[in-house]
């Protein structure tokens, strides 16, 4: 994959993020689009890309969100890397795999991120409602979004297929 679709496909991911964010009910509903991106291109092009993904989009996420910048550009290069890892050892060619894969980078993530955040101040609990809310919407889009992406040529393919033989093959 490009540098350029890595960085399209991230910032897609971040702008899409920005957007639905004020629809998420007073914090109770908790996605992480950036992290579907970032899982998204370290399946699709291994752990180099996934770790640029990562750092890219998290910083950017740092940014528009405010506080500490660099903390969700390094979870999310060491999620990117792993998730680059475990597609390039695993067979994740259908869309529920790759789902699964982007649950298991959500709660990676969470945990990650609670950690990092007991290390620098102090153990913020662990509220297990919102990390399920979490990886559940995150799943639930990444499944939308890879069965999405693995339909369309598909159906490109046979519209082409359509027009073709309409065109093409005349009876007189």
């Amino acid at each position: 994959m490009k540098t350029a679709v890595v960085v399209a496909i991230v910032l897609g991911s971040v702008l899409l993020q920005a957007l639905l964010a004020r629809f998420a009910i007073g914090g109770r509903l908790a996605f992480d689009l950036v992290l579907v991106g970032v899982v998204f291109v370290a399946l699709q092009s291994g752990p180099v890309a996934g770790m640029l993904a990562g750092t890219i989009g998290g910083v950017l996420l740092d940014l528009t969100a405010g506080g500490l910048v660099g903390i969700g550009g390094l979870l999310k290069t060491i999620v990117g890397f792993g998730a680059g890892v475990m597609g390039t050892r695993l067979v994740v060619a259908k869309p529920y795999a790759r789902a699964l894969i982007v649950a298991a980078a959500t709660v990676l993530h969470g945990f990650l991120s609670m950690a990092l955040q007991a290390a620098i101040d102090k153990w913020p609990g662990l509220d297990w409602a919102a990390m399920l809310s979490e990886t559940g919407f995150n799943t639930l889009a990444a499944y939308i979004a890879f069965a999405a992406i693995e339909g369309v040529p598909g159906a490109l393919s046979r519209g082409r297929g359509r027009q073709r033989t309409a065109f093409s093959r005349r009876q007189w």
